[in-house]
């Protein structure tokens, strides 16, 4: 059985970001939740935090981390059934893509959050690799682009972005004079999110390039447009970004006859409770209302 003064010690030193500020939170000296790390740690026979460089959850602290948030949501279920239980607020970590964050996000997870009272803590990953989260065992939910559950998690397609090829019409014009050529890709900066984003890649594979090409690196969709804007590249921007960013002077589609299609995933944990299903109701009501506005 879980000494859960012990994990609770584990969550708020990782949430708070520090020992002497978990002991402010939960009104204990920083000696005090060092103990309790260190004794869930020698009950564990491993441990549960890396102190160094800078402080982050093990593995098994992560798995600890996400088992310590289905709790929250299975006591949110029990405070409804029992009001005379406290109603403290349930924080509730998502991974989800920046473009999701950018456009419809906001607005699908805004009444429940006010309503419940759910804080969440949003880690930004791309729709390529934010379900590793899940794996590592280090947020309750993830939304991102694969279809391929968890163990011990339920998979929901959302629906689809459709991201096009963006870019100033004056940079078209310098590297795209003679068309969409192997020449110009190969010459020609792309924007690109992270090291992991495979959409210009896709991209370019439905233009038939396969080389290499040049690119800048931006992990911000809001910095997409305003670079695309610059002349700085091209980059592919969604649809409802785009929508949301008009008008933007100069931006043009850079291949009008090619877009590609990224399915969206909301991926939960089945001990999740009524709250995660209720959650889970709630987004593909509001995905299913803005991302088909985006066809």
């Amino acid at each position: 059985m879980l000494d859960y003064k012990l994990l609770e010690a584990l969550v708020t030193v990782i949430e708070t970001g520090g020992f002497e500020r978990a002991g402010l939170a939960l009104g204990l000296s920083q000696s005090a939740v060092s103990q309790r790390i260190k004794l869930l740690e020698s009950r564990l026979g491993q441990p549960v935090l890396i102190r160094n460089p800078t402080l982050r959850a093990t593995a098994a602290g992560q798995r600890l981390l996400n088992h310590a948030q289905q709790v929250q949501l299975l006591e949110r279920d029990l405070r409804r059934q029992i009001p005379a239980l406290s109603a403290d607020r349930t924080r509730l970590r998502i991974a989800l893509n920046a473009d999701s964050l950018a456009t419809w996000w906001a607005e699908a997870i805004s009444e429940v959050c006010h309503r419940e009272g759910l804080l969440v803590d949003m880690v930004i990953e791309d729709q390529d690799v934010g379900l590793r989260r899940m794996r590592d065992g280090d947020v309750a939910a993830c939304l991102c682009s694969s279809d391929q559950p968890v163990a011990g998690a339920r998979c929901v397609l959302l629906g689809q972005m459709p991201y096009r090829a963006l870019a100033h019409r004056d940079y078209v014009a310098r590297y795209f004079a003679d068309g969409l050529t192997p020449a110009a890709f190969a010459r020609a900066p792309a924007i690109v999110f992270g090291p992991n984003d495979q959409l210009q890649h896709r991209f370019l594979a439905q233009c038939g390039y396969h080389g290499q090409f040049p690119y800048h690196l931006c992990p911000s969709s809001e910095g997409f447009i305003r670079l695309a804007a610059a002349g700085m590249g091209y980059g592919m921007i969604p649809d409802l970004q785009a929508e949301l960013a008009a008008p933007v002077p100069g931006l043009v589609n850079l291949a009008p006859d090619h877009v590609v299609p990224v399915s969206l995933y909301w991926h939960f944990w089945r001990h999740g409770g009524e709250f995660m299903e209720h959650l889970t109701s709630i987004l593909i009501q509001a995905a299913t209302a803005r991302l088909q506005q985006a066809h």
